[in-house]
C-alpha cells in the first residue's frame, strides 16, 4: 500500500458508507450483501456509544477501506467490538485493532478477567492470523440458519394440548413479560447479558421492532411458559430473534410449535426466506431442533476473544 492511511471517528451522517463498506464485505464472505442501513444507523446511535471515542473508519486515497465499533453494555469488564475491513490492507485492520484494543481497556477498567471480543465470519476478509498474534482466541461458533418459504405449505399450526399464543400488541404490560421470558429462559446460554427492560429495549433497538411479531405462549395453571421473538426488519430475510422456553415444560413440542408459527407468519407476510444464529454448542438441542424443520447452514461466525488484562 503506497497511499497513506487515515483514521478519524465515524459520524451519523457516515452511515451510507459505512453500510456500503458493510455489504462489500458480505458479499466476499457470503455471497451477497445483507447488511440494512437502519441496522448500521442503530448501531451508531447505540445509547452505550460515544461515536468521537468509540468508532472508526479508515481511508485509503479517500475510499473507505475499514470500520470498526466498540460497546460496553454487557458484563463488567466484557467489551464488544466490530470490525470490518476490505481484503489486502493489514495496516488498516491492524491499525484498527490497535484502536479498538485501547479504548477497549479502557471501557473494562481493572477487571481482572476483561476481554474484548469480536464476532468474525469463519472465512474473514480480516487474516485470522493478525488476531491469533496479538492474543486472541476464537472461543465459540455460531451458525446463521435459514429455510426457505412456501405460503402453501407453511400453514399456521395446531398449538401442543392446552397451549394459548397471544402477540405482544394486543396488551401494554406483554412487552415487559415477553423481557422476563427471555431471561428466564436465556439465562444459562454463554454469552447471555442480563438487561433490566429500558437497556433491552435499547439494545432491540425497539423503535424498529414490530411487537405483533412477537408471542408469548402459555399453560394452564403455569401461566406464561416460552416467548417468540421475531422481527421483519431487514431486507434479505424475516428473523427469529429468540424462541425461549422454560425448562420446566420443555420436551412438549413448545419450541418446534413456536419455530413452525414463525414459519407461517413470515410465509404470510410474502417472505420467502427466514433465519435465525444458534451457538452450535447450545445444550439445550436447537441446532438440532432446527435441523429437523429443514433449517440449513447460510455461513458460520466466529467468536474471537481478547484477555485485555494480559496486555500492557
Amino acid at each position: 500500500m503506497t497511499d497513506m492511511l487515515t483514521v478519524r471517528p465515524a459520524g451519523p451522517g457516515d452511515a451510507s458508507d459505512i453500510c456500503a463498506l458493510l455489504n462489500a464485505v458480505d458479499v466476499i464472505e457470503i455471497g451477497r450483501p445483507e447488511t440494512d442501513l437502519g441496522t448500521v444507523k442503530a448501531d451508531l446511535h447505540h445509547p452505550g456509544v460515544d461515536l468521537a471515542t468509540d468508532s472508526w473508519l479508515a481511508f485509503r486515497a479517500g475510499r473507505l477501506v475499514a470500520y470498526a465499533l466498540v460497546w460496553a453494555d454487557a458484563a463488567p469488564g466484557r467489551v464488544d467490538g466490530d470490525h470490518y475491513v476490505l481484503p489486502g490492507d493489514p495496516e488498516a485492520a491492524v491499525r484498527l485493532l490497535e484502536l479498538m484494543e485501547v479504548r477497549a481497556r479502557r471501557l473494562a477498567g481493572a477487571t481482572r478477567a476483561a476481554a474484548l471480543r469480536l464476532q468474525l465470519n469463519v472465512k474473514p476478509t480480516l487474516d485470522p492470523g493478525l488476531l491469533t498474534r496479538r492474543g486472541y482466541r476464537s472461543v465459540r461458533r455460531y451458525q446463521v440458519m435459514t429455510r426457505r418459504l412456501d405460503a402453501a405449505r407453511d400453514r399456521a399450526p395446531r398449538p401442543p394440548g392446552g397451549l394459548t399464543l397471544r402477540h405482544c400488541a394486543a396488551d401494554a404490560a406483554d412487552p415487559r413479560r415477553a423481557h422476563a421470558l427471555v431471561e428466564e429462559t436465556f439465562a444459562t446460554h454463554y454469552g447471555h447479558v442480563r438487561r433490566a427492560y429500558e437497556p433491552w429495549l435499547d439494545h432491540l433497538d425497539a423503535r424498529r421492532l414490530d411487537w405483533s411479531l412477537v408471542w408469548i405462549a402459555a399453560l394452564p395453571e403455569r401461566g406464561d411458559v416460552a416467548v417468540l421473538l421475531t422481527r421483519d426488519d431487514r431486507i434479505s430475510m424475516g428473523w427469529i430473534s429468540h424462541i425461549g422456553v422454560r425448562e420446566d415444560v420443555r420436551g412438549r413440542g413448545i419450541g418446534g410449535f413456536l419455530l413452525r408459527r414463525a414459519f407461517a407468519a413470515y410465509a404470510e407476510r410474502g417472505r420467502d426466506t427466514v433465519g435465525l444464529g444458534v451457538d452450535t454448542h447450545n445444550e439445550s438441542g436447537a441446532l438440532a431442533l432446527y435441523e429437523a424443520h429443514g433449517m440449513g447452514l447460510h455461513y458460520a461466525v466466529d467468536t474471537w476473544e481478547l484477555p485485555l488484562h494480559s496486555q500492557g
